[in-house]
């Protein structure tokens, strides 16, 4: 595993260590026409002086921490400033990392943001209506700060459990990441704030970020990452693509032809432009394979995209060619999302109102997943209660890196992780929003509630024992930047959650991880519930959780193995490996290839389906404390099929189920893939239908860039979750094929 010594110890590795408003006046995309941007933009491109054509394609990353950087007085503190033309009315593009809120940048702005739960959290929810108003408040909240362009969008597939970076990405499928990628996307835009769309793609590690080749067939690419990306596109119109740091087969994604031109700007048409990531641009070159903006570019080797693009403009009509079309590309995107007719104003943020947001998400994120003999939720007359570690007496954990939020006045708990570098301090583990256990206290307040911190699980134990219910708070920290060396909980936790859970039957085990971990406790707890980084409100919603005033509606997004052995690749690939390594074998002409076509297509749930394996807590799963029956399925075929189900509250408290679609059967055979997904809240008896639309490149398979479709019997199923389906219903469909 790198350590973070090795990741703070060069300029590069910095971007690893960083880090409202006014009302969210919309809900949806501004309704720009999109061919009269397309017209502004080849009009203002045209009107360019020759020394302006370069100015919108690179940036600088906008902290005083650089040498020899500059940074311009209008500009804002955060991740990058990209100079504007105001001759011609075009504004700076002023940007901030924003995928759960607005970052911190180590605190050098001296404010706060308001936290999304983290997008794991949001993954849980399944309900894209609510991801879109998150989108819309951390935009809101941007733009009370000046900014105009978020770097959030986060949306690259749950390949590998250990990946630093799950928690900053919605899940495993790519039907269910696409969507709510999108509404994030929407959301954001909404408040003529701009998006990106990030890594393209297959950012699946993150050790040896730089370094790593995914190998991956075309076809089997487009059908699961890719496909996440094409849908989040679709639905979202993001104005930036930000491609990753890793090699796709071969070339870097920020200079890979094949993503870039090819799959992106020709066959799905994208009408916006591809923005680097920090620090991943190598070559003037790699405007031609179809880079549009160098961000952070003191970051690179030197400014690529300034003078020697020009230069190359100067002598080669490639290069005019493309800096026209890149102009075009960025000006195109600044029109569509209005960020020249709506200039971010600063002013006060709302805090109480975009904390709210936070907590909605994360009360429908929580996932319960062990409720022995209905332990929750819990009585609030309950006696005595014993509150075990996570520092649950202080906040909530949230992950790490270039995602980090902090809330007015900073963190409630800052924990050092090593390291060196001007920004080392500021990757340190944090925890914020509400404290769990003064949450628990305000809903039990006839009750003894104490706290022990859980370093000694003989300490822990003997507390457990003296209480009438035991609640054990573990916690697993990811940041970007190195993924975590295997799925155990770190520092002994797993030894005290046994001891606690043996000393006391009636024994809950709250989760705050970055993704799935294993529970070689599982069957002595009395109860489990995932409550993933919980964001602003994280405390208060767990603790609603836990005595029922809200019912935990939250669905797994990604697979919880019950081992690593389960996994595509058992060991992680190059663990151990520092950047130094790293960048050593690349100067000697090493490669790093990861092969992902081992799994292909079939990620997640699919990989355990092929495999017949048997997953500790599949994909979709998720308890509540009331119950739902499923009747009726209808398919409806013809070119749009769709489905319709009816789902009735049998239970005695209000609830919400969330109806999953699973494609089981095609003309070539038995499969297994999510098609639509919809999510309904009843009262106690009450009865409601529910409409999914059947997304049909999900039936269908890529050949050649082609989606192809033949024509025969569809199977599906309605799921609780991708291993607990319900009867088959099948349709004819007609063959289609189409690109």
């Amino acid at each position: 595993m790198m350590t973070f010594r090795h990741r703070c110890a060069t300029v590069t590795a910095l971007l690893l260590c960083t880090a409202a408003g006014q009302g969210v006046a919309q809900t949806r995309a501004p309704s720009s026409d999109a061919k009269a941007a397309e017209r502004r933009a080849a009009d203002t491109e045209r009107r360019m002086r020759p020394d302006e054509r370069t100015t919108l394609t690179h940036g600088l990353w906008a902290i005083p921490l650089i040498p020899n950087v500059v940074i311009p007085p209008e500009a804002v503190l955060g991740a990058g400033y990209v100079t504007g033309i105001p001759r011609l009315d075009v504004p700076a593009l002023i940007e901030t990392d924003a995928s759960l809120g607005v970052s911190y940048i180590a605190g050098l702005r001296k404010d706060g943001a308001t936290a999304l739960p983290s997008a794991t959290a949001m993954g849980s929810t399944w309900n894209p209506d609510l991801i879109r108003r998150g989108g819309a408040m951390i935009a809101s909240e941007a733009r009370a700060k000046g900014f105009n362009v978020l770097l959030g969008g986060g949306i690259n597939l749950m390949r590998d459990p250990r990946n630093g970076r799950t928690f900053e990405y919605f899940g495993e499928d790519p039907l269910h990441s696409g969507v709510l990628g999108g509404a994030a996307i929407d959301g954001a835009q909404s408040q003529h704030v701009m998006s990106t769309v990030k890594h393209f793609a297959l950012n699946a590690q993150e050790t040896g970020r730089h370094a790593v080749d995914g190998r991956i067939s075309d076809d089997a690419f487009r059908m699961s990452d890719l496909l996440a990306f094409e849908l989040a596109i679709e639905r979202g119109k993001p104005g930036a693509v930000m491609c990753a740091y890793n090699r796709v087969n071969g070339a870097p994604a920020c200079g890979s032809d094949y993503l870039l031109n090819r799959v992106l700007k020709r066959d799905w048409r994208y009408p916006g432009f591809v923005m680097s990531d920090w620090g991943a641009v190598g070559a003037t070159d790699f405007a031609l394979a179809g880079l549009d903006q160098q961000s952070g570019a003191q970051i690179d080797k030197q400014v690529y995209f300034g003078a020697p693009l020009a230069e190359a403009a100067a002598r080669d009509n490639a290069y005019a060619a493309r800096v026209a079309d890149m102009n075009r590309r960025i000006l195109q995107s600044i029109y569509a999302v209005g960020l020249d007719a709506h200039l971010p104003v600063k002013g006060p943020i709302d805090f109480a109102a975009n904390a709210a947001v936070a907590r909605a998400v994360e009360d429908e994120g929580i996932v319960l997943l062990r409720n022995q003999n209905a332990l929750l939720p819990l009585s609030k007359d309950v006696r005595s209660i014993v509150v075990i570690g996570g520092y649950a007496d202080s906040g909530v954990l949230s992950g790490g890196g270039s995602t980090q939020v902090q809330p007015e006045g900073g963190p409630a708990v800052s924990l050092p992780m090593g390291g060196e570098g001007p920004l080392a301090k500021y990757n340190n583990q944090t925890y914020h929003g509400t404290a769990p256990l003064a949450a628990i206290r305000a809903l039990a307040p006839k009750a003894k509630v104490t706290f022990v911190d859980g370093r000694y699980p003989a300490e822990a134990a003997a507390a457990a024992r003296r209480a009438d219910v035991a609640i054990v708070f573990a916690t697993q920290w990811m940041s970007e930047g190195a993924d975590v060396p295997n799925l155990s909980l770190p520092g002994g936790q797993d030894a005290t959650v046994a001891a606690v859970a043996e000393a006391n039957p009636k024994t809950i085990v709250v989760l705050e991880t970055g993704g799935p971990v294993l529970m070689p406790w599982l069957d002595r707890t009395g109860a489990v519930l995932e409550a993933w980084y919980g964001g602003a409100r994280g405390g208060d919603a767990i603790a609603a959780t836990l005595f029922g005033d809200v019912d935990p509606s939250g669905r797994l997004p990604v697979t919880f193995p019950a081992s690593l052995d389960q996994l595509p690749r058992p060991a992680l690939p190059y663990a151990g490996m520092i950047d130094r390594d790293f960048a050593a074998g690349v100067a000697e002409g090493k490669t790093y290839p990861i092969d992902y076509d081992v799994e292909g297509a079939d990620v997640g749930y699919r990989w355990f389906a092929r495999n017949g394996a048997s997953p500790l807590f599949p994909f979709g799963f998720g308890l509540s404390y009331t119950t739902f029956d499923h009747r009726a399925l209808q398919i409806r075929g013809g070119a749009s099929p769709s489905a319709t189900v009816t789902i009735r509250n049998t239970g005695t408290r209000a609830g919400s189920d969330v109806a999953q679609l699973y494609l089981v059967s095609t003309p070539a055979g038995r499969t297994l893939r999510l098609a639509g997904f919809a999510k309904v809240t009843l009262q106690p008896g009450a009865t409601a239908t529910a409409a999914l639309a059947i997304e049909p490149r999900v039936l269908a398979d890529s050949k050649g860039g082609r989606w192809t479709m033949p024509a025969g019997t569809y199977g599906f199923a309605l799921g609780r979750s991708a291993t607990d389906l319900g009867p088959v219903v099948t349709v004819r469909l007609p063959a289609r094929e189409w690109r």
